[in-house]
């Protein structure tokens, strides 16, 4: 039964408690009638389960609300604890929560055993965890599996549902997966692992007509291929796409569940754009592979997940991106798969000069195939009604800003759907109609905007103010400037760090202890330093001669011109050099990014 089904047998311990000893860390479980305790060994790092009684009354006790996991770094081990949570609301009864503080513990005592070096690497691997612990997103709950759609839970077998959280979890949506590992290996310690998922979720009890209904939205980021936006694009060799997002809008009333699921993720084949000081990087499509071979393993998993593929690409048919639409296009046509199905929209060039009306224009060749997909919806009595046999992937350059209008347009389609089969619309009536609803219904989708887009971009996301409230607006304009100007700062310098953050957390990078080199230490070209510090002189020496003018304007006017274009000569070839001047990850190699 549906309504079962996002609970388990074998739920994560909800309270629990820290005793630190010199030996040991202890995690005492606190719920009702539970026992058990959970020791880990500083040194030789075994986690073994004992009981209270062997808590020595020696230890420093304070309360935790999960354990995140372990990694390596170059003092040893680490143990990473959820000390501050948040509570979201609740799914069907079951809390759900957000992750708002962290601790990250030594298993060592002292680091008199580092050198200088290794005392400042380590140091730097600690400020990147703390990175990813800062960016806000973070959810769990101990009695639901948060995963995974509604539609996945109500098609699983009684073995799915004995399963502890850990073991039944959607991988690709675990973010603490990696720290969890060892846990993994231990079936008897599983409920003292939560995993966590990064994303978005708001929930809102909202009423329409009198008729009350919990409506809620979803969207859980992949750990796979997971980054940065310009050092992370396209997909990798097993097929997982950048900035992959599964966004899924919940509608619970009487008894009744109905959901509506979609997706974005990088155009999927193999492509990059480097920053190099330019506003925007020219996007470069790889000419050594075999794009067909990642196409298609893409593909292949989003149709086993989702079913049916319809695309939506949303990026510009001219300029840079057109290669990106037209190579998107020919694959799909050269795929020949009845299962996947291709539109192109140029948004910037429907949309431009403030028509937002022509948003219809796609709608409204959509509307058809989004009737076929139907969505998911389960009766009171746990009775599956309808099922979601198809999907819309939706990418633009970012899968951010313009995709993330199109997703609440079509999320809007299929709730006025379902509202309507509920009874709670009557028949005639429209959402948009609906005040009070529409209001929460736009903040939701422009707050989720802005989660994804700070994940990914590191900043809030641009047309917001259309998602708001349906219109262009000249404040959101003068806002997506400023939002882009701070784009264009980290992206070009801390997104290297940001990216390498990333990759330590998510193990796709792994410390050796006894590594000679650390990656960290990148030896910076001359340029790096030199040119930068010309430049400021030549400039400030233009400056200066323009203030401080010669004895004649020819002279006033030489100095002016020498100094000016050496100021210029400098700028360009800064620019021209762009690549270094930038800064780029250093843990994973590149090769294994692009």
């Amino acid at each position: 039964m549906a309504a079962a089904a996002g609970t388990t047998a074998a739920a994560a311990y909800a309270s629990l408690k820290l005793h630190i000893t010199p030996e040991k860390f202890y995690v005492e479980a606190c719920d009702d009638g539970a026992d058990d305790v959970l020791a880990i060994d500083r040194v030789s790092t075994e986690v073994t389960l004992t009981v209270k009684k062997d808590v020595p009354p020696s230890a420093v006790t304070r309360p935790i609300y999960g354990i995140l996991g372990t990694i390596r770094l170059v003092a040893g081990t680490y143990l990473i604890v959820i000390t501050k949570k948040k509570k979201v609301g609740e799914i069907f009864s079951h809390a759900i929560w957000k992750a708002t503080d962290f601790d990250i513990l030594s298993y060592k005592k002292t680091m008199l055993h580092l050198t200088d070096i290794q005392l400042q690497d380590n140091k730097v691997f600690l400020s990147m965890l703390n990175h990813v612990l800062s960016v806000d997103g973070f959810y769990f709950s101990t009695t639901y599996d948060l995963t995974h759609t509604l539609q996945r839970l109500a098609n699983t077998s009684p073995e799915f549902q004995e399963m502890s959280l850990l073991e039944r979890a959607d991988p690709r949506f675990v973010w603490n997966g990696h720290l969890l590992r060892e846990f993994a290996a231990q079936p008897e310690i599983h409920r003292f692992a939560t995993p966590v998922m990064h994303g978005f979720i708001t929930m809102h009890s909202c009423s329409i007509n009198g008729k009350c209904f919990d409506w809620l939205l979803v969207s859980r980021r992949s750990c796979f291929r997971a980054g940065v936006r310009y050092y992370v694009r396209g997909i990798d060799s097993e097929g997982h796409a950048a900035n992959f997002v599964e966004t899924e809008q919940i509608v619970h009333y009487k008894g009744s569940k109905a959901s509506f699921v979609q997706t974005r993720g990088s155009i999927p084949f193999f492509w990059s754009q480097r920053p190099n000081l330019k506003y925007k990087p020219k996007p470069q499509i790889s000419k050594s592979v075999n794009h067909m071979d990642g196409f298609q393993r893409h593909f292949d998993s989003q149709i086993i997940s989702y079913g049916k593929q319809m695309i939506v690409n949303l990026v510009n048919q001219k300029g840079s991106e057109k290669p990106l639409e037209q190579t998107f296009a020919k694959m799909v046509n050269s795929m020949a798969n009845g299962m996947v199905r291709y539109v192109a929209f140029d948004f910037h060039k429907e949309c431009s000069r403030m028509r937002w009306d022509r948003l219809q224009i796609l709608m409204d060749q959509l509307a058809e195939q989004q009737d076929e997909f139907s969505y998911f919806l389960v009766d009171s009595d746990g009775k599956i009604v309808a099922q979601q046999e198809g999907i819309f992937r939706s990418n633009c350059m970012d899968c951010l800003d313009r995709t993330n209008v199109i997703q609440s347009l079509l999320a809007r389609r299929s709730l006025q759907a379902q509202l309507q089969r509920l009874g709670v619309l009557h028949v005639g009536q429209r959402i948009e109609e609906q005040a009070d609803f529409e209001k929460i219904y736009k903040n939701a989708w422009a707050d989720n905007a802005n989660a994804c887009a700070k994940q990914y971009a590191g900043t809030g996301a641009l047309k917001t103010d259309y998602t708001r409230t349906g219109k262009r607006t000249q404040w959101g304009l003068i806002m997506d400037g400023w939002n882009s100007l701070i784009r264009y700062y980290k992206n070009n310098f801390s997104d290297g760090f940001r990216q390498d953050a990333i990759d330590l957390f998510l193990g796709n990078y792994s410390v050796d202890e006894v590594e000679p080199a650390s990656p960290l230490h990148v030896k910076k070209d001359w340029k790096f330093l030199a040119l930068p510090i010309i430049m400021v002189v030549a400039f400030s020496m233009c400056i200066i001669c323009l203030l401080m003018a010669g004895d004649t304007w020819t002279e006033t006017l030489a100095y002016v011109l020498f100094w000016g274009s050496a100021s210029f000569g400098t700028f360009a070839i800064i620019l021209y050099n762009g690549k270094d001047f930038v800064d780029a990850p250093k843990l994973v190699q590149k090769e294994k990014m692009d």
